[in-house]
C-alpha cells in the first residue's frame, strides 16, 4: 500500500480512536515518528471537532445523563474533580478516548481553549508512549522468534 494512503488511514482511524490507529500503523510497518504524528493529528482533530460542536453535545449529554444519573458522577467526573482540566486532558485519551474525554469536558463546562490544549498534550504524550511501547514490543518479539 502506498505510504501516503497508510498515513491517511492512520489519521482517519485516530479520529475515531487513538488506540486503534497506533497498532494499525505498527501493522503497516511505518516509521514510529510517522505513526505518532498521524495518530496525534487525527485524534487532536477529533477533539477540536467535538469542542467546536460542544454546546449541542453538552446539551445532548446533559439530557441523556439526566435520564439515568447526574452528569457529575462516574470516573471522568472523579478525575476532573480531583485533578482538574490537566488531569482530564492527560488521562482521558488513555482511559476513555479523546472524543469522549472532550465531550465530557465540554459537558462539565471546561472552557474549550483550555480543554483542547490539555487534551492535545495528553494525546501527544500517549501517542508517543503507546507507539514506543508497541515498537519495542514488536522488536522484542521478532528477536525472540529468530
Amino acid at each position: 500500500m502506498d505510504i501516503l494512503i497508510e498515513i491517511l488511514v492512520i489519521f482517519i482511524a485516530a479520529i475515531l480512536e487513538l488506540w486503534f490507529s497506533i497498532p494499525l500503523g505498527l501493522g503497516f510497518g511505518l516509521n514510529p515518528i510517522l505513526i505518532i504524528v498521524a495518530s496525534s493529528l487525527g485524534s487532536i482533530l477529533s477533539a477540536i471537532i467535538i469542542a467546536y460542536f460542544g454546546e449541542s453535545i453538552r446539551n445532548w449529554i446533559i439530557k441523556r445523563k439526566s435520564k439515568n444519573k447526574d452528569i457529575k458522577e462516574g470516573r471522568a467526573y472523579d478525575i476532573w474533580n480531583k485533578y482538574g482540566t490537566v488531569g482530564l486532558g492527560l488521562l482521558s485519551p488513555l482511559l476513555f478516548g479523546a472524543p469522549i474525554g472532550t465531550a465530557i469536558g465540554i459537558a462539565l463546562g471546561i472552557p474549550k481553549k483550555n480543554l483542547i490544549k490539555w487534551m492535545s498534550i495528553g494525546i501527544v504524550v500517549w501517542s508517543i508512549i503507546l507507539t514506543t511501547a508497541g515498537d519495542f514490543g514488536i522488536d522484542i518479539f521478532q528477536k525472540a522468534m529468530s
